[in-house]
């Protein structure tokens, strides 16, 4: 029998880079193998969108998110109500496997899953909580430093998230690092693997750059032929730390040794105040694109500009910058974050997340041509080991792993990254005691939602 797998989330948007390339990176996995995949997200309108013999996705309706409108977000009464599209579709699709890739509204569905607290499903899938972002990059983004942040983030990641889980995975060995210091002193063992998103080989090419195509994008940036074109793909939001990117190109439009331009690909919240602020800091040198729905467009973009910025030293993974790799086009990003699960100085140009040390990285490149060759051509090995044709399917593979270790007690879990560890004396008291208190709340909402 073919296994059947729900996801979850609310970090979807049609124009949402990143996860929405997972997702559909993972559809077209399970339709070649025959894999029935649901997946649930937030919309405009109920709608249901079939995609392929095998895959299909919900569209629930659902209210404009909070801190950033341009997504929405399914909140709880969705999947406590008997009456909630949530759990309807939870109903009729009786998946063995459930992943919820939201640590907010969602998360609480996986301990009622788990617990067997929604009395209208007589079913018990295996839940996982997949990690793509990290909850205190996210607080200090949208609610500021505030002194309590980080204590209140490490609480609630122990207490309100990890535990309600049967297991995690993260994008990154960065994203994981949250999960792991969650996991320490918990009551039930809980495993992390980690699994990095990945790249589509099928467009992507440094092939695709010629002088016609490159000329036309040096005229939309308003430059001439000895014109250095930087590039930035992705979303426009304060999440990405685009101060850098802006501040640099801001810097070097003073340089009298070169003419530099920046193309952005991409939209977001944040869009008019950048281009406010190029108006005023870099006039003529900056031209944003918008979002380029056509793959075949975007390849084009990757292969004819000259450098690729990713300024983000939060990144989870960075799905972007791996795109431009995948293209030929030589890396300038951050020495930290997801982005060096695949960039080193090996292969890209890693630096400081400041303007100076942009800069520097920029001018170093330009100024030595075999080496820029050289670290290019690795990045095109690199692009390699994580084409969607791999790495789409190691997710459908640890799905029905730990699908059939839930099945048959006998059947060993593949290793871990890491694994929680148990608590102990006062902590195991505590723990206890939060656990059984949390229970009495989940089944007193699932009550007064179900009448």
């Amino acid at each position: 029998m073919a296994l059947k797998t729900l996801h979850l989330t609310n970090s979807w948007h049609e124009t949402s880079g990143g996860i929405a390339t997972f997702y559909r990176a993972l559809m077209t996995a399970a339709n070649q193998r025959g894999h029935y995949m649901r997946l649930v997200v937030p919309g405009e309108t109920d709608s249901v969108e079939d995609v392929g013999e095998f895959a299909r996705i919900y569209h629930v309706k659902s209210p404009p998110s909070r801190f950033n409108p341009a997504y929405r977000t399914m909140y709880p009464a969705q999947y406590l109500s008997r009456a909630g599209r949530v759990r309807q579709i939870l109903a009729a699709e009786r998946p063995a496997v459930v992943e919820i890739c939201d640590k907010y509204t969602l998360n609480y569905l996986g301990v009622l899953l788990r617990r067997n607290l929604l009395p209208s499903l007589d079913f018990h899938p295996v839940v996982l909580g997949l990690s793509c972002e990290r909850m205190d990059d996210n607080f200090r983004t949208y609610i500021g430093r505030l002194p309590f942040a980080s204590g209140f983030c490490a609480a609630y990641m122990k207490w309100l998230y990890f535990p309600f889980f049967d297991h995690h995975i993260a994008n990154s060995e960065y994203t994981a690092g949250e999960l792991c210091a969650a996991s320490q002193g918990q009551m039930v063992r809980r495993n992390i693997w980690i699994e990095p998103m990945g790249v589509d080989l099928e467009h992507l090419s440094p092939g695709r750059r010629s002088r016609e195509r490159r000329q036309s994008l040096v005229q939309r940036a308003g430059g001439n032929d000895e014109s250095v074109l930087l590039l930035y793909v992705g979303r426009l939001a304060p999440e990405k730390h685009l101060s850098t990117l802006f501040d640099l190109i801001a810097r070097l439009a003073g340089s009298d040794k070169r003419d530099f331009r920046l193309l952005v690909a991409g939209d977001g919240i944040e869009r008019a105040h950048w281009e406010e602020f190029c108006e005023r800091n870099a006039h003529g040198r900056v031209a944003f694109l918008g979002h380029i729905r056509n793959p075949g467009d975007l390849a084009d973009l990757y292969a004819n500009a000259d450098i690729f910025v990713h300024p983000n030293p939060h990144e989870p993974f960075g799905i972007a910058p791996l795109e431009a790799m995948a293209s030929g086009l030589p890396l300038v990003a951050p020495d930290r974050g997801g982005v060096t699960s695949y960039a080193t100085p090996a292969n890209a140009w890693p630096a400081p997340a400041t303007v100076e040390s942009f800069a520097a990285a920029v001018e170093d490149l330009l100024a030595n041509e075999s080496e820029r060759k050289r670290r290019t051509n690795a990045a095109l090995e690199t692009a390699a080991a994580f084409r969607w044709d791999r790495v789409a399917p190691s997710f459908l593979d640890r799905y029905a792993a730990l699908a059939g270790a839930s099945i048959d007690s006998g059947a060993a879990l593949p290793p871990p990254a890491f694994s929680s560890t148990p608590a102990t004396g006062i902590q195991l008291a505590v723990s206890r005691g939060v656990s059984r208190s949390a229970e009495k709340v989940f089944q007193l909402a699932a009550a007064l939602f179900s009448r």
